[in-house]
């Protein structure tokens, strides 16, 4: 091999184990599942290879699945509003503070992430379930419950408890790069403080709310502990039908048929907020 031959393929020889292992661990069993939402099921005969739409016309045709992804997607769309209005100030408070509190706040933001979600979520119950310390609390001074368990205002809050540290660092990652000194030049002209942050600091944090919006939608769309813990058997999303497809029911093609699906959902919906981002961010500095 020449020295110029070496110099353009080597670029190319170290990504390979990198793609090997992308290649394996996620398009294989993508196109497995793909593969496996065209064959037929049958409770006496098992799953039946071949090449039927029959899955997808299921899912389709039927209310019961359009309940469910209207759910899903619905949670998804709430949660991620919630996360940039909650986390784009907090990371601009973030920004703004000095040590040793910068470090105290960040890692107040970062910790639940080493926590399991599974655990986070039980908190949650424990916390305002129907014999939890809140509501037992409110019981005791002769006050009404507060529904949390099997509601969706409970699961949307707690998905908002697990997604917003997503936002907020990815925000707060833009804006270690904004140049200060647009804010100070802003202010000298006379504008007030609200009219700095939104007319001023949000365009130049798009970027970072693009990518903490996409973060944090496909997240709660495909999320799994959370919805199955606060919302139960009740408030059934996408992928608690897909578990109960695959290990209830054994119906594995109807199952993977909904995963295509839920994936295709979340790609369309990505690619379009990326271009509406795009386009206004565009538009703001022409």
């Amino acid at each position: 091999m020449t020295p110029a031959l070496y110099r353009r393929t080597a670029p190319y020889w170290l990504s390979l184990p990198g793609f090997v292992l992308f290649a394996v661990m996620l398009f294989v069993p993508l196109v497995m599942t793909l593969l496996l939402s065209f064959y037929s099921f049958d409770y006496t005969a098992g799953i039946q290879t071949g090449f039927s739409w029959h899955n997808y016309a299921d899912v389709v045709s039927d209310d019961y699945f359009h309940e469910i992804f209207w759910r899903t997607f619905r949670y998804g769309l709430i949660v991620t509003l919630f996360c940039i209005v909650i986390g784009v100030p907090e990371a601009y408070i973030l920004n703004r503070m000095r040590a040793p509190w910068r470090t105290i706040s960040l890692v107040a933001i970062i910790g639940p992430l080493l926590i399991s979600v599974v655990v986070r979520t039980l908190g949650w119950v424990i916390l305002m379930g129907n014999n939890g310390l809140v509501n037992t609390g409110l019981e005791r001074i002769g006050l009404a419950k507060i529904p949390f368990i099997y509601t969706e205002t409970g699961v949307i809050v707690a998905l908002i408890h697990v997604m917003i540290p997503f936002m907020i660092i990815s925000v707060w990652a833009v804006l270690q790069k904004v140049d200060p000194a647009t804010e100070n030049a802003a202010a000298s002209l006379g504008a007030s403080q609200p009219k700095v942050f939104f007319r001023v600091v949000v365009p130049q944090v798009i970027p970072g709310i693009l990518s903490g919006s996409l973060i944090v939608f496909s997240l709660t769309t495909s999320a799994f502990a959370t919805p199955a813990i606060i919302g139960g058997r009740r408030l059934k999303v996408a992928s608690t039908t897909i578990y109960d497809e695959f290990l209830n029911t054994l119906e594995w093609p109807l199952g993977a048929a909904i995963a295509i699906i839920l994936l295709l959902g979340i790609m369309a919906v990505i690619l379009g907020w990326n271009r509406l981002i795009e386009r206004r961010y565009a538009q703001v500095f022409q």
